[in-house]
């Protein structure tokens, strides 16, 4: 037992080792804090631009992976779970919705600026929530060969996972998971031609199309798990 000691300071075998889900999840936060610090010393112009992209690819695969695989881990295993996953859940989502503005806006507009540092400020609130209180408890209620069970189902949904904001995800399963698949490889063609904010037309009314209706089966799957 560690007695929910920040998982910041401990050793990689303390972690469970590389493939631990701690310190996997620890590797994306120093990341993450490398790729703000950076995004901060630059001015504006092309490596600004993205620098921002990859931090938001890598908050939002990161993010689904933690709420596909890992939280519904947390309510299962940790007292209090539900609460302590339902605050991060909250964090997520405040960071969805000012990255879709992040996106909607020109790069260079004093107010799309003002929306990266609040949510920069809600990432690092958001890692330290993790580290300092969800984790070390996970840490205490599993053993390592779990750990790293879940380390491994982690980074398999996490390499495959959408890297952009979704209005229409869920934040557990089984919507998310039903609306993953589709919206990653969206995303992905956008990152791959280099689309900032949208897809051309055709594509994105093939995929919202698609997303609506997947949407509505993760609705009704969610509707049947309840009743039984």
């Amino acid at each position: 037992m560690h007695g929910h000691r920040t998982i910041a300071d401990q050793t990689l075998d303390q972690l469970g080792g590389e493939s631990s889900v701690l310190a996997r999840q620890r590797r994306d936060h120093v990341q993450l804090e490398r790729l703000m610090a950076q995004y901060q010393d630059l001015g504006d112009g092309e490596d600004r631009e993205r620098i921002l992209k990859e931090t938001v690819q890598l908050v939002f695969s990161h993010a689904f992976a933690e709420e596909t695989v890992l939280w519904p881990a947390v309510r299962r295993c940790v007292p209090g779970g539900d609460e302590l996953t339902a605050r991060v859940e909250e964090e997520h989502q405040q960071i969805n919705d000012l990255v879709t503005d992040i996106e909607r806006l020109a790069p260079g507009d004093p107010e799309r600026e003002q929306r990266v540092q609040q949510a920069f400020t809600l990432i690092r609130q958001d890692i330290r929530d993790e580290e300092d209180l969800l984790l070390p408890r996970l840490q205490d209620a599993v053993d390592t060969a779990d750990l790293r069970r879940l380390g491994r189902s982690w980074e398999l949904v996490r390499k495959t996972a959408p890297t952009h904001p979704h209005p229409v995800v869920p934040r557990r399963p089984p919507g998310n998971a039903v609306l993953g698949v589709p919206l990653s490889l969206y995303d992905r063609i956008r990152d791959a031609l280099g689309f900032a904010a949208s897809a051309p037309s055709l594509i994105k009314k093939l995929f919202g199309g698609l997303a609506g209706l997947l949407l509505s089966a993760a609705a009704a799957v969610t509707t049947v798990r309840k009743r039984r």
